[in-house]
């Protein structure tokens, strides 16, 4: 972005999704210490932070206006993920897997006002390509290190990192929001907010211990995040 040809520079901290949480009270810390959105895991074929559809819409219930619930779905049919979302009442839908390019605007009839953000799980230089046929029929994109090939689909909590470039030529190729996923911690979120510049950053197993969200290890994550200067943009 530029303003009569000159680059401009500002003081723009990335939005942090904590996902996998699987409780009222997890929420509320998430929210406490600083997050702007949560994530809500529903059946997947493997992975961690999975919870029933009942206590994801508690959970929905519970956070207050301005904070995202995003419902991770790896549904890939209209009506399926269109039931779904009206069963746990969330306001964005995160498709963790591909889906037809028809069920994009299908959803979006059935559901105005939900947003859409669609995983692209960063293998390689073919995931640019992927990312730039996709960001026009969704809100944003969240690039994550699963693996949607294997025979039992990885489509997220892997605890791995993926290749910031490749994530930074994303960010750069497309006109919509990109969440940065995948392995982040306190110990290299600096360096990844450094080296992709995300829109949000969205943290999992990294701030857990024994599988519970850890207070010590949010609030250290939240202090990394608030130690980020500003961005240039051109």
């Amino acid at each position: 972005m530029s303003y009569n040809g000159h680059a401009m520079k500002a003081a723009v901290k990335p939005r942090v999704k904590i996902c996998c949480i699987s409780s009222v009270n997890e929420a509320k810390m998430a929210i406490e210490l600083g997050a702007s959105a949560l994530g809500l895991v529903s059946e997947m074929p493997s992975g961690t932070g999975v919870i029933a559809e009942g206590r994801i819409a508690s959970i929905a219930a519970s956070i207050p206006p301005g904070v995202a619930s995003f419902l991770l779905t790896s549904k890939q049919e209209s009506a399926s993920i269109i039931t779904q979302q009206r069963r746990c009442r969330t306001n964005t839908l995160q498709l963790v897997d591909r889906v037809p390019f028809h069920v994009y605007r299908e959803v979006r009839e059935a559901l105005p006002g939900i947003a859409i953000v669609q995983v692209i799980h960063v293998r390689g230089e073919e995931s640019v390509d992927e990312a730039k046929s996709l960001a026009g029929y969704v809100d944003a994109l969240l690039l994550d290190s699963g693996n949607p090939t294997l025979a039992v689909k990885e489509l997220g909590g892997t605890g791995r990192t993926h290749d910031w470039i490749v994530s930074r030529k994303i960010r750069e190729a497309v006109s919509v929001p990109v969440f940065l996923a995948g392995g982040l911690f306190s110990g290299n979120i600096t360096r990844a907010v450094a080296a992709v510049e995300p829109y949000g950053v969205d943290i999992c197993s990294g701030v857990r211990s024994d599988g519970l969200l850890d207070w010590s290890k949010l609030a250290e994550l939240f202090r990394a995040v608030n130690s980020v200067s500003s961005f240039e943009f051109s």
